[in-house]
């Protein structure tokens, strides 16, 4: 009976990876070639001093919400490339701790827009929408947090030189990065999808669906969102692709499940690798989590109420059931 039982889990196990590979292979070639290609473009306008020339017209708008006008850079390259750059480039500035907060938060809700964007049209939203309550949501933050944060909370940060390196040299580091970053995606992407399957098949997502249903209430989604919910906080958009692509492609959520969830990780997604990076240059992990949750609750729920009041009638799958 044992040896029988053995056998009849290990055959499951077998076909949750199996099922899971084609997936996987095909999101993770779909998102390799879109991080290749929008990389090597961005890489190319950093060189030519267009990111730098971005960020010099958003000056005055810095200046206005209390942060110094040459942090625009700081902003500027996280939004088109990565926290990565973002991180980079403010550990390059002579500024407080306090406008390090100010830029991180900013920086997590809009980072990576043109890869992470697609993800999210990709799974149902409007690409537009995402880059609006994206943008607005990193703007309005910077405003809200001049106004909260005390301003005798200033320490200075080291300043390093800028460099200006050979296109050569340029890409050569691009190259290394991106190769690295590839192996990454690709390992992760799989590892979830398969991950995934196996939770589905072992009715795991159904028991986390119970449990986490209470936070997800107070987010505004659906229960049955709640294994994404974790993914995205956790690894984020780009690495959690593979899981909310298919779980959409599939019907397993709704547009307006995949939706409600896209609005929520505008606002707060990848608390993980991504929050720790700005944490090592002195921003304060407390403001960083709490005020982005706060943002997503409100987010969510003023979606839901748009579309509550579109369509005249509430929708079933929109509330949060076991």
């Amino acid at each position: 009976m044992d040896s029988t039982e053995n056998i009849s889990v290990k055959n499951r196990i077998i076909g949750a990876v199996k099922s899971a590979i084609p997936t996987a292979l095909k999101t993770a070639w779909w998102m390799i070639r879109l991080t290749v290609i929008i990389s090597l473009s961005v890489t190319i306008l950093q060189y030519l001093g267009v990111i730098t020339w971005l960020s010099e017209l958003l000056n005055p708008l810095f200046n206005l919400a209390g942060l110094p006008g040459e942090s625009a850079i700081v902003f500027i390259s996280g939004y088109f490339v990565n926290i990565y750059s973002a991180v980079a480039a403010a550990s390059t500035l002579n500024i407080s701790l306090r406008s390090i907060t100010i830029l991180a938060i900013m920086c997590l809700c809009a980072h990576n827009m043109i890869i992470e964007t697609a993800v999210q049209k990709k799974t149902g939203s409007s690409a537009v929408r995402m880059v609006i309550v994206r943008t607005l949501g990193a703007i309005v933050s910077a405003f809200v947090l001049n106004w909260l944060l005390p301003a005798e909370e200033i320490t200075n940060v080291a300043k390093n030189n800028i460099s200006i390196l050979p296109l050569g040299m340029v890409l050569t580091d691009w190259l290394t990065g991106t190769a690295l970053l590839v192996l990454k995606m690709f390992t992760l992407i799989m590892g979830l999808n398969i991950l995934q399957r196996l939770l589905a098949e072992f009715g795991v997502i159904r028991w986390l669906s119970k449990l986490m249903r209470p936070v997800l209430i107070i987010f505004g989604l659906p229960a049955k969102t709640s294994f994404l919910w974790i993914v995205v906080n956790i690894l984020g958009l780009a690495y959690g692709a593979a899981v909310m692509i298919e779980e959409r492609e599939k019907g397993k959520i709704s547009r307006e499940d995949a939706d409600l969830l896209n609005h929520h990780a505008a606002m707060s997604h990848s608390n993980l690798e991504d929050v720790a990076l700005f944490f090592s240059i002195g921003a304060s992990l407390g403001w960083m989590l709490i005020f982005r949750w706060i943002l997503a609750i409100i987010v969510v729920w003023l979606r839901r109420f748009e579309l509550k009041y579109i369509s005249r009638k509430p929708k079933p799958e929109m509330v949060a059931q076991a």
